[in-house]
């Protein structure tokens, strides 16, 4: 069965966009610094992996508001995969193409997972992330941990419960600091681990 696997850059306070953001501004003030480790992503090393890793998946699964404040990818995160929007309603006019609008976040995952066959879904958007873990449909984190103090924005796991969820580290690239500062990263995957 394919993996379900959240793919989100992140500062260490735990934002995943600066305050203010907006589809046009989808990052908000100063949230593209987040962004700088994709400069690397055509080199060898972790970046690059981590890059490549993400860009075989088989299907993606995005919140509404990522997706528009994406502008849809213009169609295409990458390589035509399915681009299913979990929502809480569909528009009158959804657009053509591989993208599918989803209210169920059940019905979400099993299409996702249907359409990637062998391979992995891709998550985007803190909402869709939140959402899958809650239904227990998201089976692992790969958070791009970024050393900055955003101090304000977007934060990956505001709205969840109170109940606590084990993770279990299944990997951790880290970037060489002292060559590059600038785009450091520390790409870590977790495992969500089930009672």
């Amino acid at each position: 069965m394919a993996i379900i696997r959240l793919y989100m850059t992140m500062s260490l306070d735990g934002y995943v966009t600066g305050p203010r953001d907006s589809p046009e501004n989808p990052m908000g003030v100063g949230g593209f610094r987040l962004f700088n480790w994709l400069d690397r992503r055509n080199d060898p090393g972790p970046s690059g992996q981590v890059y490549a890793e993400a860009l075989a998946t088989r299907a993606l699964i995005s919140g509404r508001r990522t997706y528009e404040h994406a502008n849809g990818w213009q169609g295409d995160h990458h390589d035509g995969v399915p681009i299913f929007v979990l929502t809480h309603d569909v528009p009158d006019d959804p657009p053509p193409g591989s993208v599918r609008y989803v209210t169920d976040v059940h019905e979400c995952a099993t299409r996702a997972r249907a359409a990637a066959g062998d391979g992995d879904v891709m998550v985007h958007g803190a909402g869709a992330a939140q959402a899958l873990l809650r239904a227990g449909q998201l089976d692992e984190l790969e958070l791009h941990v970024v050393p900055v103090l955003l101090g304000q924005g977007r934060k990956l796991f505001d709205g969840l419960p109170a109940e606590h969820i084990d993770l279990e580290l299944v990997r951790r690239l880290t970037t060489p600091e002292a060559e590059d500062a600038a785009h450091h990263v520390t790409h870590l995957r977790y495992r969500i681990r089930r009672p």
